[in-house]
């Protein structure tokens, strides 16, 4: 794991991207302390997030955020919560953690050598301590922050965080830059466009939108997106419908030119599960 430099994002609110897989970590400045925006893969990434953040900005953490309840994004909450530093989240995580999470944590575990690359035999599975089910304007170490719960989407656990002072949006995985977006473990491909949609309403032209994954992008970038899983929504949609079988839905050059086939396998088996259960 590395980080090269904090980037400045807006006033005050700075963006990491942190190796491997060049995820973003947030950090929203205020006169009396840090909130710091997802907590990486293990223990020890955490304490690099802390080790980079005092060095940078010299305060004291005073809250954290997870946008999602994936691995990469929430697995060194333990530092955090052992500190006694809040941690808020979407009020799903725990039942998402069981579900998804912790079978692979333990999986991994037991036979570490399956995925070398994790690193997670300190891990303890920790859930936010603040669990939300509404948007709160929250007061972190003088600055407001908007922590906005959304539907099922990337996961059924996202939670749009927003500076309104800066301009800056953290989506999480729900927008990704660095790569296409990907589905499974527990991704809702049907209601993806929708969420994307309706933080278009909220999203300002002259707003900053730092990915889970990436560069910081647009409106623009959310909105060219957005189109690209409306389009795929509706090919899922029209196949289920027809009775298409997952395996011969025919996606067109567009859609598999921005999703590789194995990431469009994962969307049709969503979303048919969920509108099987519909």
């Amino acid at each position: 794991m590395s980080i090269e430099t904090w980037l400045e994002v807006g006033p005050g609110v700075f963006q990491g991207r942190y190796d491997p897989l060049d995820v973003s970590v947030g950090a929203v400045v205020g006169p009396h302390g840090v909130t710091i925006i997802d907590t990486l893969n293990n223990p020890a990434e955490a304490r690099e997030i802390i080790r980079d953040a005092k060095r940078r900005f010299g305060q004291p953490i005073v809250a954290v955020a997870n946008t999602h309840a994936h691995y990469d994004h929430t697995f060194g909450n333990q530092v955090f919560a052992q500190a006694g530093i809040p941690i808020y989240g979407h009020y799903l995580v725990p039942r998402h953690f069981e579900q998804y999470e912790k079978p692979h944590l333990q999986r991994i575990q037991a036979q570490p050598e399956l995925e070398p690359d994790k690193s997670w035999d300190a891990v303890e599975l920790t859930a936010p301590t603040a669990l939300l089910d509404t948007a709160q304007r929250v007061q972190f170490g003088g600055r407001e922050i908007e922590l906005v719960p959304l539907d099922p989407g990337h996961t059924d656990t996202d939670l749009a965080i927003f500076v309104p002072d800066a301009g800056v949006w953290f989506l999480g995985d729900v927008v990704e830059e660095s790569g296409p977006p990907m589905f499974g473990s527990g991704s809702y491909p049907l209601g993806w466009p929708l969420v994307l949609q309706g933080l278009l309403e909220r999203i300002q032209e002259t707003d900053a939108v730092v990915p889970g994954h990436g560069r910081v992008v647009d409106r623009e970038f959310v909105a060219a997106q957005a189109a690209k899983f409306s389009g795929l929504a509706e090919v899922l949609s029209q196949a289920h419908s027809s009775g298409t079988p997952p395996g011969d839905i025919k996606y067109g050059q567009e859609l598999r030119s921005y999703w590789p086939d194995e990431f469009l396998r994962s969307a049709a088996a969503d979303a048919y599960r969920q509108l099987a259960q519909s």
